[in-house]
């Protein structure tokens, strides 16, 4: 293996890492938004914006892993098939909380419901970020993979 090559293996799991990180990030400024508070219009205009970004976002990451990702991680590593199960699993759920999210921002919902679906959200997030990092890194450093991270990982 040449020294480019190893170069590209090692970085699809700084890639997830990234990724996660970013989607943290963009959580923290939702809530922020949603702290805040402002004049009356303001704030939900705000959130809707970050909600948006952010439920967007954290759909295409999952979709990409979906698509793109675990078929790959399943056929190199059938050992993994119940994990990529779970995980699957996992952004199913998130997706049926970011819809509940999206639904109570676009009705205008009072801010401690506002907070209520972003802290639901915030903990299975998490929670899924971190078994898959445990699950999935040692594979990611020597995944062979052509393909666009942002195809693979979603736009962030």
């Amino acid at each position: 293996m040449r020294d480019g090559e190893q170069t590209r293996l090692v970085a699809w799991s700084r890639e997830l890492r990234g990724v996660h990180e970013r989607l943290r990030e963009a959580l923290r400024v939702t809530r922020e938004a949603l702290a805040e508070g402002g004049p009356a219009g303001s704030a939900t205009r705000d959130l809707l914006l970050f909600c948006h970004g952010f439920c967007a976002a954290l759909t295409a990451h999952h979709e990409g892993e979906d698509r793109e990702l675990f078929p790959v991680i399943a056929e190199r590593h059938p050992e993994l098939r119940d994990t990529l199960r779970r995980l699957r699993q996992d952004h199913s759920m998130i997706g049926h909380l970011l819809s509940g999210l999206a639904a109570a921002v676009a009705r205008d919902a009072p801010p401690a419901e506002l907070t209520r679906h972003l802290e639901g959200v915030a903990a299975i997030m998490e929670s899924h970020f971190r078994y898959e990092e445990r699950q999935l890194l040692v594979v990611l450093e020597t995944l062979a993979l052509d393909a666009d991270p942002t195809a693979v990982l979603g736009p962030l």
